[in-house]
C-alpha cells in the first residue's frame, strides 16, 4: 500500500511556518514507501482547495507539481528545486505559473494543502509545460495507487 508522510508534519497536523510563504518558502521533506513493482513513475500535486477562503472555497490552488518521478525514489529532501528533483523528474506549472514549489499562503482562515502521489503505470510526455490539468488528464487510466498527506495552515501575523 502506498503511503505518504513528512518527517516534519503529521497528517492533519499544521505545516511549519518554514515551509509557508511567512518562513523560508521552501519545500518540506518528504517520504514514500510501497510503491506498486509495476509503477513506471510517480507524480506529485500539492493543492489547496480552501482557496480563497475556506467558507466560501472558490477554487484549488495548486502549489506544487512533480512528475516522472523514478518509482525507486522514496522522498524529496526539504527545499527541493530543479537541480535537486531526481533524475528524470520534472516540474509542471503551479497557479503562480511558475515551477517550483510555492508555500502555504492563505489569506484569510485555515486551510487544508494535500500532498498527493500517484503511482503511474507510465511516464508522462508534454510539449510544453504542463498545468495540473495536463497532468491529471494524462494520468486518467493509468494510476496504479494513490496516496495523500494532508497539512494545515493559517498565516501567524
Amino acid at each position: 500500500m502506498l503511503a505518504i508522510l513528512s518527517p516534519v508534519f503529521d497528517n492533519g497536523a499544521p505545516i511549519p511556518i518554514e515551509y509557508t510563504c511567512e518562513g523560508r518558502d521552501i519545500s518540506p521533506p518528504l517520504q514514500w514507501a510501497g510503491v506498486d513493482r509495476n509503477a513506471r513513475s510517480l507524480v506529485l500535486i500539492v493543492d489547496d482547495p480552501d482557496a480563497p477562503d475556506p467558507a466560501a472555497p472558490k477554487m484549488t490552488w495548486v502549489h506544487w507539481i512533480v512528475y516522472d518521478i523514478p518509482p525507486s525514489v522514496t522522498g524529496l529532501p526539504a527545499d527541493v528545486d530543479h537541480h535537486d528533483l531526481p533524475r528524470g523528474g520534472k516540474e509542471g506549472l503551479n497557479s503562480w505559473d511558475r515551477t517550483r514549489y510555492g508555500g502555504p499562503c492563505p489569506p484569510i482562515g485555515r486551510h487544508r494543502y494535500f500532498f498527493k502521489l500517484y503511482a503511474l503505470d507510465k511516464t508522462l510526455s508534454f510539449s510544453g509545460l504542463p498545468d495540473k490539468d495536463a497532468v491529471l488528464a494524462a494520468m486518467e487510466g493509468h494510476v496504479l495507487q494513490h496516496a495523500q498527506l494532508m497539512g494545515t495552515y493559517q498565516k501567524q501575523g
